[in-house]
């Protein structure tokens, strides 16, 4: 089955969030060759506010699943307002997922499946599913999530 990404997200009724404007020195996404680079990307919500706090202590699990979807949201957005058309990705390559947790939290590929799940669910599961790596680490302005991703062009 094809998948069409501008239609997938009318069809499972998503709504994108304006694309973030970079807030220091680095391009929110770079070509090289047929590869799309997209910057770090958090949880921004379509009223601009952002999904914080640390999972573990403030968000339990399926909150953090749920940042990490509207991550995938905010990645698709900025790509879209690159492009204007999210049908020139032919397929996820790579993805690194960072998860803003406590010392003992361990469910952080859970929380980046939130992710990973919205990029099947748009490009479908051959080519929206690809490598990926899902880390703990402490992330600015206290955001829940942060993934940065690789694509590869058509």
């Amino acid at each position: 089955m094809k998948y069409d990404p501008e239609l997938r997200i009318k069809e499972l009724g998503l709504e994108l969030p304006p694309a973030p404007k970079p807030v220091g020195i680095y391009k929110p996404v770079l070509v090289v060759d047929k590869l799309l680079y997209v910057s770090g990307q958090g949880p921004l919500r379509s009223d601009s506010t952002l999904i914080t706090g640390k999972l573990g202590a403030d968000l339990d699990t399926e909150e953090g699943r749920m940042a990490a979807r509207q991550v995938g949201l905010t990645m698709l957005a900025t790509i879209k307002e690159h492009f204007g058309d999210l049908n020139k990705i032919k397929r996820v390559v790579r993805i690194f997922g960072m998860v803003n947790c406590v010392p003992d939290f361990d469910k952080h590929p859970a929380v980046i499946n939130g992710f990973s799940e919205l990029m099947a669910e748009v490009f479908g599961e051959e080519n929206g599913i690809g490598v990926r790596c899902a880390v703990g680490m402490m992330l600015p302005a206290n955001i829940a999530v942060e993934v940065d991703a690789v694509y590869e062009l058509k």
